[in-house]
């Protein structure tokens, strides 16, 4: 989903896009403490690694915000854009890299879970609120030519995938107590975040309106 573009002055863009960008992270800082706690609590991989990615999310809206703070300078952000690019797709590994981890340990260990109703609520209103988000970022992109911003909508529409897969683990568990969902689940995760990583690192830069 790339989103359709909508006529707006650069200015403008910027400003849509740094509020939207700030809403992502307030809402991943209190995302995350929440479903880390909930997770611990639980004893779900699945929770914390939810909790951990809504922390890479975090980075990586603070990462757009340094991309979008470079735009006072006025001149073409073409390369700081590419950097941002970059910084965002280290995210996706790391998280990658962590969660399948912790998934496998929790598998091999069979380390059941308990039913978590506030990771279930938590997820739940993710999966509502991450797809507007992001829809709306993808369709400033194009305006600032700015691959970073669409990067970082992706890591957005990847946290509402995870919250969907996450939702499902811990209404399987908790309904029918399939102790394995839960960790299944965040192996889902994981595989989502390092394809993401991979794609994010070979993404073309997109036309940058500034650079004339």
């Amino acid at each position: 989903m790339n989103g359709t573009a909508i006529p707006i002055a650069r200015s403008d863009a910027v400003r849509r896009v740094r509020l939207y960008n700030n809403l992502t992270i307030g809402w991943n800082v209190v995302e995350g403490v929440v479903a880390v706690g909930a997770g611990i609590v639980a004893g779900s991989i699945g929770l914390i690694a939810f909790g951990l990615d809504s922390g890479i999310e975090v980075s990586t809206s603070l990462v757009l915000a340094w991309r979008l703070a470079q735009e006072r300078r006025g001149v073409c952000m073409a390369g700081y854009d590419r950097r941002a690019t970059k910084a965002i797709a280290v995210c996706f590994a790391a998280l990658a890299v962590y969660v399948a981890y912790e998934a496998i340990s929790q598998l091999t260990s069979r380390t059941p879970p308990d039913a978590s109703v506030v990771g279930i609520v938590l997820a739940a209103l993710s999966v509502v609120l991450m797809p507007l988000l992001a829809r709306a970022k993808m369709r400033l992109a194009p305006a600032l030519g700015s691959q970073a911003v669409l990067s970082e909508a992706r890591q957005t529409i990847l946290c509402a995938w995870l919250a969907g897969v996450l939702l499902v683990g811990l209404a399987l568990n908790a309904t029918l107590g399939w102790w394995w969902a839960d960790p299944a689940a965040a192996g889902v995760l994981a595989g989502f975040a390092g394809f993401e990583a991979v794609r994010t690192w070979r993404a073309e830069s997109l036309e940058d309106t500034c650079c004339g």
